[in-house]
């Protein structure tokens, strides 16, 4: 969760500011004296080291480096960012830039595409996921830095640049002229009816435009006849406030309270309602939400259940209830500082205890969940009509089912496969029958078309794959988790070759999370109904 605040100040004046504010009369000379001391101390010693230390250092990161130093010992969210993660920031944020609309990322010495945007220049050229950019403007890119790349490709709008694509399959390099643009980054992947009655949106994150776009797509589905909502906030981080508000503001009927924070400096006392009435306040919701969905998701799932105004399903949710403020600081670079906790309208505090290492928290994900936890007494809050909800943990559940990889729960063996990337690099060896973006159809290629199922032949080839790849296979394990392979197989090639919104479609038809959640429509209507009569259970 982030409030943006612009303060245009040098690095070193941002760190002496944050010591000396607050204090006054004689304190403020006696702590002004101090703050001096330190900061010559801090000059002296990078003084020292770039004369004297045996190689030439970069003064930069040195600073960098010792800023982020400070914040670490703070709690696990406030941090610095180099101009490169601020500008990167600021990107998800405004949810727009001028460019391909790829993500790429350096292994093994190449410029890998690991992610594109649909629509985008890079799509609409027929460039892959897992294509590498061996060669941009005729010269090679081996050996480049992402950032190298990244200033490459980008310019301004309607500017073209020349690159050339090696891709699995294919003996030479494909080339491609791709004219830039202005990418839209996508925060709603999928939406769409999964029934007559019923709806489904995958909210993947927030920035600036996800209200409007949230606004779109609910009603185009109403057009369609959606009379309830599964919306799937799970694996979302998280994402400005006023998002997180708007959002709420959706499904709860103007003045219900949506989120409150508080804080020490200035303003951070703040109450937020909902301002707007919306034509959706009385749709049946279920919101499904699972052990990596932080920050603003949890705002609007916290204030959803504490109106009782739908119903919770999946994991406990991972309890970041901390407001970063972003102060923008010298050469582009950026401070996340920790200004405020935010409180559900129950009184909840989301938040996690940390340890004084960070280590446990911030593996969070990585633990298995219990479906009953130990609570205080002192945790305990209630609903607007009487439930026992509970602070200090992140927001549990109504009903419960473990799924932490796109709603399955797998064995070892299918998180394995799953974390080394098996199934998106066994996706590369497909192509879209009559997909003619790009002509050359390389060697060993396998065409599917839209409707294609996942056959034994294909299992079977994928496990041939997996061997060549030396993933240790346990038959007991492969069999208990047949139906997550054969779904991450369908759901991968989905995505590569028919977009976003097939690969959801089809996954969510067999999403075991997804499944149970649709399952329970009944009990959301029943409990909307609950709360509108101003009953109480327990």
């Amino acid at each position: 969760m982030r409030i943006i605040r612009s303060l245009p100040v040098l690095v070193m004046v941002v760190v002496v500011s944050a010591l000396a504010g607050g204090l006054f009369g004689g304190r403020v000379l006696a702590t002004q004296d101090q703050v001096a001391e330190q900061y010559k101390a801090f000059s002296n010693a990078l003084a020292v080291i770039e004369t004297n230390y045996v190689d030439e250092v970069d003064t930069d990161r040195l600073i960098y480096s010792a800023i982020n130093g400070m914040l670490q010992t703070l709690d696990p969210h406030s941090s610095f960012m180099d101009p490169r993660t601020y500008s990167q920031m600021r990107e998800r944020q405004e949810g727009r830039y001028y460019g391909l609309g790829i993500t790429i990322q350096v292994i093994n010495g190449d410029i890998k595409v690991i992610a594109l945007f649909e629509g985008s220049p890079a799509y609409m050229e027929g460039i892959r996921r897992g294509d590498v950019i061996a060669e941009i403007e005729g010269e090679s890119a081996k050996g480049w830095t992402s950032d190298q790349a990244v200033r490459s490709l980008r310019g301004p709008k309607g500017s073209v640049v020349n690159i050339a694509i090696r891709r699995l399959g294919y003996d030479v390099l494909i080339p491609l002229e791709v004219m830039r643009d202005e990418i839209n980054i996508q925060t709603i992947l999928g939406a769409f009816m999964v029934s007559e009655s019923t709806g489904y949106i995958r909210l993947r994150d927030f920035s600036e435009t996800t209200d409007r776009d949230l606004g779109v797509a609910l009603e185009e589905l109403a057009t369609q006849g959606m009379q309830q909502l599964l919306l799937d906030l799970r694996d979302n981080p998280g994402g400005p406030l006023d998002q997180a508000i708007r959002i709420a503001n959706r499904f709860l009927p103007r003045g219900d309270m949506i989120v409150y924070t508080r804080g020490r400096v200035q303003n951070a006392d703040q109450d937020y309602y909902a301002r707007e009435d919306s034509d959706f306040a009385d749709l049946t919701l279920i919101v499904l939400v699972n052990r990596n969905s932080a920050s603003a998701s949890e705002i609007v799932a916290g204030a959803i259940q504490d109106h009782d105004r739908g119903l919770i399903v999946g994991e406990t949710t991972f309890g970041k209830a901390l407001v970063q403020s972003i102060y923008q600081v010298s050469q582009g670079a950026g401070l996340a500082l920790t200004t405020a906790r935010y409180y559900t309208p129950s009184g909840r505090l989301i938040q996690r205890p940390w340890d004084g290492t960070f280590d446990e928290y911030l593996n969070y994900s990585l633990q298995d969940q219990e479906r009953e936890r130990d609570h205080s007494i002192t945790d305990l809050k209630y609903t607007d009509s009487g439930r026992h909800v509970y602070s200090g943990g992140g927001i549990e559940p109504d009903r419960f089912m473990a799924g932490p990889l796109e709603g399955f729960d797998p064995t070892p063996l299918g998180r394995r496969l799953f974390t080394r990337q098996a199934f998106s690099d066994y996706a590369q060896r497909y192509s879209a029958a009559g997909d003619t973006r790009i002509t050359e159809q390389g060697q060993d290629r396998i065409n599917v078309d839209r409707d294609f199922e996942v056959t034994d032949e294909m299992l079977s080839d994928f496990m041939d794959f997996v061997t060549q790849r030396r993933i240790a296979i346990d038959d007991e394990e492969l069999v208990e988790d047949e139906a997550f392979v054969r779904a991450m197989i369908r759901y991968y090639i989905d995505l590569d070759l028919f977009g976003v919104g097939d690969a959801r479609r089809h996954l969510v038809e067999i999403d075991p999370q997804a499944t149970f959640a649709m399952s329970l429509f009944a009990d959301a209507e029943a409990l909307t109904q609950l709360s509108v009569a101003g009953q109480s259970i327990h």
